[in-house]
């Protein structure tokens, strides 16, 4: 099976062994694509992490809670985002892979969290506790729902969100322009627009380094 892109490819072989195990690419009906001109990158609604206003760096990370790779490039991007605090924007946009059980569970938790102004908390929560419930053949909602609860969130609010079918079609927008932009793997990161091909640990870090001195 041929997938949309190449998967993340990593030089380091532990490394290759925690990266390629999350990984997951698959293939989708050039039919059924949506339209690659209407694609845009970061959309009005996107989730913007660290906002360094209008001349910054801006990365765009297409993300699935579940994705091993994405948990494992989690600490890498914490450290970036620290690092170069003031001199980017970060923006993350949903992509949950059809692969695993629960990636749409835990990107309509992260909306309804969003929706209260709470996307952040909910973000580090998930990726924090993804061996718990990543792989998982069954539902993990209701322990999504703990976490919501013990972030302090309105549960009412919370549970009205993600029973409503809007929740999940803002989580599918953006998987549908993620794919029309040539997403087929998670981790995908832009960076001002342009996307960036991994090949080792430091290669998002070079291309903010680059684009800062541009």
């Amino acid at each position: 099976m041929k997938a949309l892109s190449k998967p993340l490819l990593v030089t380091t072989a532990v490394v290759v062994g925690v990266v390629l195990a999350g990984l997951v690419v698959f293939l989708f009906s050039k039919a059924q694509a949506p339209d690659p001109a209407a694609a845009e990158v970061v959309s009005a609604d996107s989730h913007v992490l660290d906002d360094a206003g209008d001349d910054a760096v801006t990365v765009v990370e297409f993300l699935d809670f579940e994705c091993e790779a994405c948990g494992a490039y989690y600490p890498v991007v914490e450290d970036l985002r620290q690092k170069y605090a003031g001199q980017i924007t970060y923006v993350v946009r949903y992509f949950p892979l059809p692969g695993h059980f629960n990636s749409t569970n835990a990107a309509v938790a992260a909306e309804a969290a969003a929706q209260q102004g709470r996307f952040e908390d909910m973000y580090h929560r998930l990726f924090e506790t993804q061996a718990e419930w990543g792989e998982a053949q069954e539902s993990r909602a209701q322990l999504f729902r703990r976490y919501a609860d013990e972030l302090g969130l309105d549960m009412s609010a919370f549970d009205a969100a993600v029973s409503n079918p809007e929740t999940e079609q803002r989580v599918q927008a953006d998987f549908e322009e993620g794919r029309a932009l040539g997403v087929g793997s998670t981790p995908t990161f832009f960076v001002d627009g342009q996307p960036l091909v991994i090949e080792r640990w430091n290669d998002l870090e070079v291309a903010v380094q680059a684009a800062l001195q541009r």
